[in-house]
């Protein structure tokens, strides 16, 4: 975050003095303010629900006076006018809040901040969510809105958000895609999922490159322990297939199993790149770790060569030095060499696109 950025947020205006107002030195008076009194942080009449409720109730008379078109106390401009309040328990992030809600005379009002019968303010729900990620059931996130928060959030509840999501979710991968998608990337992720026990879990992200340069995920699919074969790749690009993608130009994968065949079979003509970060990564498996660094130094001349003839040559420097010792990692380097040279016909620019998976999680090419 740059200095003025960070000023900006750091201060605001008073809208009836117009002076700066320095949130750091509020929230510190307010603080000792709160010490000085005996009054709690967080809970019931603590300090944070105090301010919650002023904040909310100060919006909520600003939308109701922007409805009837004039200010508490002034002159009406209709026949709709202000007809006192409402006490309503709103769920906040900090716990429950009991606020004042404003009414008109013919009930038009209809506020945003704080909807009619909805009792959650925005944020409570990415709090169950994020609870039940990390797999808690939904009555360990009940007793923890209890404990934590001193409010009570039922399981119906928690379930009805969940469920939501988990709609809106089938509708995200069900989605329509482009016809054309200039690369692909095919990798895999490892998350912990709670189904009676903790396992470690595969799920494989398909991510695309759009023809405007944009990046989009185009699915996730859950993966076995034991691996998968070329029936389960089949099935995933079958199904990108039916939702639009007609080709792919590049594909950029790891060797898993049954992957390469399964791209050709889906799209004919689509070139197949082997990840060349994980090619290295594969290599260290090898290699005694003292010699790692110098494999590493070793292999840089054939992955940056400029054309695969001359990759082929540093290849042979590198069998000649290392071959001996290691020849597993020769073996594998010959086994992925038609996956490995496509990206070489490319300038360096589009080598550290198509050159690894690991652009789905934001690293370079290895240069």
């Amino acid at each position: 975050m740059s200095d003025t950025t960070k000023q900006d947020v750091d201060q605001m205006i008073d809208p009836v003095t117009g002076e700066i107002i320095d949130q750091k030195k509020l929230a510190e008076q307010l603080l000792a303010q709160a010490k000085e009194q005996g009054v709690s942080l967080v809970g019931p009449g603590g300090l944070l629900s105090g301010l919650t409720k002023q904040v909310l109730e100060t919006a909520l008379e600003a939308e109701l006076t922007e409805h009837l078109g004039h200010e508490h106390g002034d002159t009406p401009t209709g026949s709709n006018i202000r007809n006192g309040t409402r006490p309503k328990t709103v769920l906040t992030q900090i716990g429950p809040v009991q606020i004042e809600v404003p009414r008109d005379r013919d009930g038009s009002f209809d506020p945003v901040i704080v909807p009619k019968r909805k009792r959650r303010v925005d944020g409570i729900d990415e709090i169950v969510l994020s609870l039940t990620a990390r797999g808690l059931t939904t009555g360990e996130v009940a007793a923890h809105f209890e404990e934590v928060y001193g409010a009570r959030v039922s399981k119906d509840t928690i379930s009805k958000i969940t469920e939501k999501v988990a709609g809106e979710l089938a509708d995200w991968a069900a989605r329509p895609l482009d016809p054309v998608y200039p690369v692909i990337f095919v990798d895999a992720i490892h998350v912990k999922v709670r189904d009676g026990q903790v396992r470690n879990m595969p799920f494989y992200v398909v991510l695309g490159v759009t023809v405007g340069g944009e990046r989009d995920i185009l699915g996730i699919w859950a993966g076995g322990e034991g691996g998968e074969g070329a029936r389960f790749w089949l099935q995933v690009f079958a199904e990108l297939k039916n939702r639009g993608v007609a080709d792919v130009l590049i594909a950029v994968c790891d060797g898993l199993k049954g992957l390469p065949e399964a791209i050709t079979t889906t799209w004919e003509h689509t070139v197949v790149q082997q990840c060349v970060v994980h090619l290295i990564r594969n290599s260290f498996r090898y290699a005694g770790r003292q010699h790692r660094d110098q494999i590493a130094k070793a292999l840089k001349p054939v992955y940056t060569a400029p054309s695969e003839a001359a990759a082929k040559e540093r290849f042979v420097e590198f069998t000649a030095e290392w071959g001996q010792r290691y020849p597993a990692i020769v073996r594998l380097w010959e086994n992925a060499w038609a996956e490995f040279v496509p990206f070489l016909e490319y300038d360096v620019e589009i080598r550290k696109v198509i050159c690894t998976t690991n652009s789905t999680r934001s690293h370079s090419y290895p240069v």
